[in-house]
């Protein structure tokens, strides 16, 4: 077995990332990301930027994308589990306005890449959780744009219990819908 496992999904070029993890009863040691492994995988992407976030459960952050700037991310959760999505925003695509959303855990130790051309989000699912990612392209704040996390018409299937409040941010719950970005 290779160190990585990279298994692809139904919308082209977003990629789950599964490291092999080397365990004793010392501990484990995974490499997380190799450039020559992640490239004959089919993400050959140069980063950038590293960037860490904690936050606590129902926290939603997203879904978020760049508008000028179109970064690649590989994200990973190191405490904690998220359900982590992507949205195709590719213009063209034969997945335009479909998405992929996958578990990312401390536990798991999965990665998501997901490329260029997509609104990307998470919940977070435990008490807390830690979220690293790496960007191929440094962040304009002027820069951002927003697709409202619940909208009908991507139907995302957020696996929310009922007894979990979702806090966004101010920003976040003025996002427009789909149909609005596309005008």
């Amino acid at each position: 077995m290779g160190k990585f496992n990279f298994i692809k999904t139904d919308i082209e070029g977003v990629i789950i990332v599964e490291p092999t993890v080397f365990g004793d009863d010392r501990g484990y040691f995974l490499e997380t990301y190799q450039y020559n492994d992640f490239c004959a995988g089919g993400i050959d992407v140069t980063f950038v930027q590293d960037n860490q976030s904690m936050s606590k459960k129902g926290v939603l952050r997203g879904l978020h994308f760049q508008k000028q700037y179109p970064q690649s991310k590989l994200v990973r959760v190191i405490r904690g589990e998220v359900y982590d999505v992507a949205v195709d925003l590719r213009e063209g695509s034969k997945t335009y306005g479909k998405y992929v959303g996958v578990l990312l855990s401390a536990e798991n130790k999965r990665q998501f890449f997901i490329p260029k051309g997509f609104a990307h989000g998470f919940v977070v699912l435990s008490d807390e959780a830690e979220f690293v990612y790496k960007v191929d392209d440094f962040y304009h704040p002027n820069d951002e744009g927003g697709l409202m996390w619940n909208d009908p018409d991507i139907g995302i299937d957020w696996p929310i219990s009922p007894d979990m409040e979702i806090i966004l941010s101010d920003k976040d719950k003025v996002n427009p819908s789909f149909k609005e970005l596309q005008k």
